[in-house]
């Protein structure tokens, strides 16, 4: 494979990385359905306790297209796909394919997931269980209502009005985009995925999902709905403040920062204004004057109207043109 990718300089080097923790009964599997036109396959071992390591290198000796990188200690999910990128950059890859180790990615889909990078109609491409008709009806009550509340969460906070199911980890990216990411932005646990997002937001890469049905192999995913729920919302409000800060007010200064600016200070002051009357009037017993009510209500009012007005031109501002690639 390696004289191949020798022979044909000009062609397209594809890798695909795994992180792999716990998988010793799924990661040949896995690695053996790998279709052969990827170039480069390099399995993660985030410090395994059990057999994985021992099995991929017997994999090794009859795929030579697979690499082994191995975590002295445990960095996560997300840590270990890193690791995965700067290899994948190394071996001169153009596409990058993330696939877990669960065998609950259909290799057949592939193809899908790299054609918007090929075609440059994206620079970062994702799995969507839920594009088609019905299917988020599938889960339990309580999960949906979770799934929809942490999908807007995570649509505000990364800027990607246009996304759903922000947690499937089928993904592929482009190199170019990969050298454009501050890795120490990027959560190295289970809230990598969203991470990403955040930063491929503040980068300006096209995000495109791509329907995947769903696939249960024999992993489980170790992630609780409960964890989710506590950890995450900290961590989306940081990046929504880290993103606005760096889009509209460090990259450039549009009309998105002047709404946001004055919108905050007049919501800010009709607040402080309107509580601290209220507490003033109340001790004394009587009613507030409706002059001291309305310097309290039309800042709210305005300025509740200037923050709206700023999300509807975020919405707007979805990334659509691709970043400019060496060969372009």
């Amino acid at each position: 494979m390696a004289d191949e990718i020798r022979r044909n300089p000009g062609r397209e080097i594809k890798s695909v990385v795994i992180p792999a923790y716990r998988c010793e009964t799924t990661i040949a599997g896995v690695i053996d359905h790998i279709p052969e036109w990827i170039d480069h396959v390099i399995v993660v071992d985030d410090s395994s306790p059990d057999s994985t390591s021992s099995i991929v290198k017997e994999v090794m000796k009859r795929d030579d297209r697979v690499h082994l990188i191995q975590h002295s200690r445990n960095q996560g999910v997300g840590g270990a796909v890193l690791s995965g990128y700067r290899e994948a950059v190394n071996l001169g890859s153009d596409i990058v394919i993330k696939m877990d180790s669960d065998d609950q990615m259909d290799p057949a889909c592939l193809t899908q997931l790299i054609k918007p990078i090929q075609r440059r109609e994206a620079d970062y491409t994702k799995g969507n269980r839920f594009l088609r008709k019905g299917e988020i009806r599938t889960m339990p009550s309580l999960r949906r209502v979770g799934n929809l509340g942490l999908s807007f969460l995570t649509k505000l906070a990364s800027g990607y009005w246009n996304i759903f199911d922000a947690s499937n980890g089928y993904t592929a990216i482009s190199t170019e985009v990969i050298r454009l990411l501050d890795p120490a932005e990027i959560d190295k646990r289970y809230f990598f995925e969203t991470s990403m997002l955040i930063e491929l937001g503040i980068c300006g890469a096209v995000v495109r999902d791509i329907y995947i049905p769903v696939r249960y192999g024999a992993g489980t995913s170790s992630l609780s709905e409960w964890r989710t729920l506590v950890e995450f919302p900290p961590k989306l409000l940081r990046g929504l403040v880290r993103r606005v800060i760096m889009r509209y007010y460090m990259h450039d200064f549009t009309a998105v920062a002047l709404f946001l600016t004055s919108g905050m200070a007049l919501t800010l002051f009709g607040l402080i204004w309107g509580i601290a009357e209220w507490i003033r009037f109340s001790s004394l017993g009587v009613a507030a004057p409706t002059g001291t009510i309305m310097i309290a209500v039309l800042p709210l009012i305005l300025g509740v109207q200037l923050l709206l007005q700023a999300i509807v031109m975020d919405i707007q501002n979805v990334p659509k043109e691709v970043l400019q690639r060496q060969d372009d």
